[in-house]
């Protein structure tokens, strides 16, 4: 994300537009390393298009990686469903693409955004380039909708660039050529060791339980928002999580709460009395990730969490019975517990008793950083063609 930036007019020009589509915070954080080496690419230049399947959380996130979107399809509804921005994103990516002809889209992960849009360029025959293909479950109501849409795009998708080798595995015995499949790591990494030196510690010490001066004890940071969680199984989740805060009264769990109302009309009545526990509304990147390097446990149902905690070094206990980040499962990482009070409980009582090896290198367990750069370099090959 460094390399030096081409100036000359004139050189801008000759360079083919790559539109890059972001609609969510996870996908803002792991393709903001390819925009950065998109700029610095001699052949290609990005444009940053933003639908704003997120509108709270995307923008705020990309300008703490210096980004700003070039354009922005304003989605976002109150209350909207699945159907409905699946409506507006293909009327409006459609009407984009035919306006602003680009050489490739780039597209991540398993959004709705990310299929409408890798589905809207196949329609106008432009090349698809999907970044983090080939997770899988092999449920696909787990997670929901993500696993059919990342299965949809790996069969629109141009080049299929996988994070791991269990991504790879997976792409080829859905009958993708091998030529069109590129290892790449994947792009939180490169995310993460880029921001890591600007997460001071300062930004940890308001978050303290009731502005206590007094440091962590041990620190439990907390996510959960997918939409399966949401309801009977969010509040199994609360429930445990709360045991866990009344039986061990050193601990500090920090909660910041999705803006879903969903979430938060469930978490906030079961948790708010609880002395050593502080919901907070979302975190700035750079804070959150300054929270996950002083955590002693990560409790979570997201997959960048997953990933991020892992190529940190911490424990983390899965809200799902099941995840695509089989490589940190395999390390000694990642723990299912699912949506079981008991099992939550006890997976998390494990990890807090018998913490993490801190000589463990995890950092390679998903990518060495440099993940951005493999993929620019198979695109400025590629299109060049």
């Amino acid at each position: 994300m460094n390399r030096p930036r081409a100036r000359a007019s004139s050189l801008v020009k000759r360079r083919l537009p790559v539109l890059v589509v972001v609609g969510t915070r996870p996908e803002a954080v792991k393709l903001a390393p390819v925009v950065h080496q998109l700029r610095a690419s001699p052949t290609l230049r990005p444009i940053l298009l933003a639908t704003s399947q997120h509108t709270q959380l995307l923008h705020p996130v990309l300008a703490e990686f210096g980004l700003k979107a070039d354009h922005d399809l304003r989605v976002m509804r109150r209350g909207q469903d699945l159907s409905a921005l699946s409506r507006r994103l293909i009327g409006r990516l459609t009407t984009f693409l035919a306006e602003h002809p680009v050489a490739a889209v780039v597209v991540q992960g398993d959004t709705t955004t990310a299929l409408m849009g890798g589905l809207c360029a196949f329609y106008q025959g432009t090349p698809v380039a999907h970044v983090e293909a080939g997770l899988r479950t092999g449920d696909l109501g787990a997670p929901f909708p993500e696993e059919l849409n990342r299965r949809l795009l790996a069969t629109l998708a141009r080049w299929h660039f996988a994070p791991t080798a269990s991504a790879v595995h997976n792409l080829r015995q859905e009958g993708v050529p091998s030529a069109r499949i590129v290892r790449t790591g994947n792009t939180v990494v490169d995310a993460l060791l880029w921001m890591l030196p600007r997460c001071r510690s300062e930004l940890v010490s308001p978050l303290r339980p009731s502005g206590a001066a007094r440091p962590f004890r041990q620190l439990v940071l907390v996510t959960c928002h997918r939409r399966e969680n949401l309801g009977r199984p969010l509040q199994v989740i609360v429930r445990a999580l709360g045991k866990l805060a009344r039986q061990r009264p050193d601990l500090d769990v920090l909660f910041p709460v999705h803006p879903n109302p969903g979430v938060g009309q469930v978490v906030r009545p079961a948790l708010r009395h609880l002395a050593n526990v502080s919901l907070l509304p979302p975190l700035e990147y750079r804070q959150f990730l300054a929270c996950l390097r002083e955590a002693d446990l990560v409790v979570t149902d997201s997959g960048g969490v997953q990933e991020e905690a892992t190529v940190l070094g911490k424990r983390v206990v899965v809200l799902r019975e099941q995840t695509e980040r089989t490589e940190g499962v395999e390390e000694g990482w990642l723990t299912l517990a699912g949506t079981d009070a008991a099992a939550i409980v006890r997976a998390c009582a494990d990890a807090l008793d018998h913490p993490a090896r801190p000589a463990r290198r995890a950092s390679r367990v998903f990518g060495d950083g440099r993940a951005a750069e493999r993929i620019v370099r198979v695109l400025e090959r590629d299109l060049a063609r």
